[in-house]
């Protein structure tokens, strides 16, 4: 199987009709492995203040939030970097259960590490992830993060790893 064909957008204001529906789509199999957002988050008043509020984030240069479209233009994820301060930042990706396994994340990641060098300007990105979600470490190993820590993650046993030098 070859690399799948995709694009990250910037998070906009017309991404959340699809947002919401990606989300409630893959709730059940997202709560898994993360904890649940909770019932408030995926009523239409409580998803639109979390969107504009993330909105606000991206707007102050905080964070760097993405949605992962396939070539249709259907969303199969989102990819987001978080409290971008000082030249590094914090990966996080999701990606919904129908793309799993097709390599949507790797790809993904790959591009995420690309647009935080250039044009994000970072030069580092950390992610975390629990001890036992073995593809989403696998993600992370095939793009050059290095383990280098064991934390405790929403009460579980997590790992932390860090990518360097973005720009290769």
């Amino acid at each position: 199987m070859g690399q799948p064909v995709l694009r990250l957008e910037r998070l906009r204001a017309d991404h959340a009709e699809a947002v919401l529906a990606f989300e409630a789509e893959n709730r059940q199999y997202f709560a898994r492995s993360i904890p649940d957002r909770g019932d408030a988050y995926f009523t239409p008043s409580g998803f639109a203040d979390r969107h504009r509020a993330l909105l606000a984030e991206q707007d102050a240069g905080i964070c760097h939030f993405h949605v992962i479209l396939d070539e249709d233009g259907l969303l199969l994820g989102r990819i987001n970097l978080m409290d971008a301060v000082e030249g590094t930042a914090e990966l996080g990706y999701r990606i919904g259960e129908h793309a799993a396994g097709q390599g949507v994340a790797t790809a993904a990641v790959r591009e995420m590490c690309r647009l935080a060098a250039t044009p994000y300007g970072l030069n580092s990105l950390t992610a975390k992830t629990t001890e036992d979600n073995h593809a989403s470490r696998t993600v992370l190993e095939r793009n050059a993060f290095v383990l280098t820590d064991h934390i405790t993650l929403m009460n579980r046993p997590g790992v932390r790893y860090a990518r360097v030098h973005l720009a290769h």
